[in-house]
């Protein structure tokens, strides 16, 4: 029996999402919504929807995640299915089988269905199912994924009010981490890509960072000056289909739980590609296609770390940001909680820790910055 398996048997209710919350487990991509909120319906549904999509035609975070980390992930699996749900079905692209999903299969015992033979039917089923689709890009939207594999239609209802959880493969490895081991999320992979004043392709790099670490120390890696950017570049949040400008400056602003890609765009085509909700889409506009993608991650140790008491500020109506238990001049280790999770309201809000030890240098409503020792 597993380390998960044996914590899920003790667990009382709200036991689960209480270590999803101290551990500041988010969505980690899309919108970033405490991840905890989800499994308080635990109780109430059958079926958890692993979106593994990963629709960007940059993005492989959760591709190497699934090969290189299969076997976390089928314990996981294993444990809720053992102890709380009938179905486990990964969404993912059939074209990814091949270079990416066979490990996680094996590991499952999966079984398979190819985009020809969906939906499935997750109440003839039980286990891991995996549900394959065709490679387009709409599958990766949550309620999207859900009707074109299992045939569920949810409108504009949650996916809890079907049965459902929906979590992407990121997310799940970082609520395996919390509860094998208690780990708290100190850690985000992340992509730069983008294309330089002159039309030439940045090179293609997937880093693992300290939550916290400034674009800026990314955008270096990759040879481009932080300095120089806002005079012709535009630094976005989110792969080429769906991001959003950064308003801050690249050495202020951290990488967020939520944050899988970052984009250097010229303003122009920004500009011409933004929509109502300020949402930018330049799938079109470039080419993005890649003979040699960067899909193992690199650790990169920067100087400092912005960690953000708030995911995604566009949340802040339901999400509230939580309250710094910092100084400024504190002393801080590696993992210590410096903004504690206190609901306030209806709000919903997580714990967060640095993901280095240091100084504690300046510590606002929306973030707390550490400088390495």
């Amino acid at each position: 029996m597993s380390t998960i398996q044996e914590r899920l048997q003790g667990f009382d209710d709200g036991d689960l999402p209480a270590v999803l919350q101290e551990a500041g487990v988010s969505g980690a991509g899309g919108g970033g919504f405490p991840a905890y909120v989800k499994w308080q319906a635990l109780g109430d549904v059958r079926h958890l929807l692993v979106n593994h999509q990963e629709s960007e035609p940059n993005c492989y975070v959760d591709k190497w995640l699934g090969r290189a980390h299969a076997d976390e992930l089928a314990t996981l699996f294993d444990a809720l299915l053992d102890e709380a749900l009938e179905t486990v079905v990964v969404g993912a692209k059939h074209a990814d089988r091949d270079p990416w999903l066979r490990p996680l299969e094996r590991a499952t015992d999966a079984t398979v269905y190819t985009p020809d033979q969906l939906p499935v039917d997750p109440e003839s089923e039980s286990g891991v199912v995996f549900a394959y689709t065709d490679d387009t890009y709409e599958y990766g939207m949550e309620t999207v994924l859900l009707r074109i594999s299992t045939g569920t239609v949810i409108g504009k209802d949650l996916p809890v009010d079907y049965g459902w959880i929906v979590q992407n493969t990121e997310t799940l490895y970082n609520i395996a981490r919390a509860l094998a081991a208690d780990d708290p999320v100190l850690r985000k992979f992340v992509h730069i890509d983008g294309f330089r004043s002159n039309g030439n392709r940045l090179p293609h790099r997937l880093f693992d960072v300290p939550v916290g670490t400034p674009a800026a120390t990314l955008l270096d890696a990759v040879g481009v000056d932080p300095g120089g950017l806002a005079e012709d570049r535009v630094l976005a949040e989110g792969g080429p289909g769906w991001c959003f400008k950064v308003q801050r400056p690249p050495d202020r602003y951290g990488v967020r739980k939520r944050t899988n890609c970052l984009l250097v765009l010229d303003e122009e085509t920004v500009a011409a590609n933004t929509y109502a909700n300020g949402r930018v889409d330049v799938l079109d506009p470039f080419d993005w296609s890649l003979a040699d993608p960067d899909t193992e991650p690199s650790p990169v140790t920067p100087d400092r770390v912005h960690v953000p008491t708030i995911t995604n500020d566009e949340y802040s109506d339901v999400v509230a940001a939580s309250t710094p238990v910092v100084e400024l001049g504190d002393t801080v280790a590696k993992g210590e909680l410096v903004a504690e999770a206190e609901p306030r309201g209806d709000g919903f809000c997580l714990a967060h820790r640095t993901p280095v030890a240091g100084r504690v240098a300046d510590v606002t409503p929306r973030e707390v910055e550490v400088h390495r020792r």
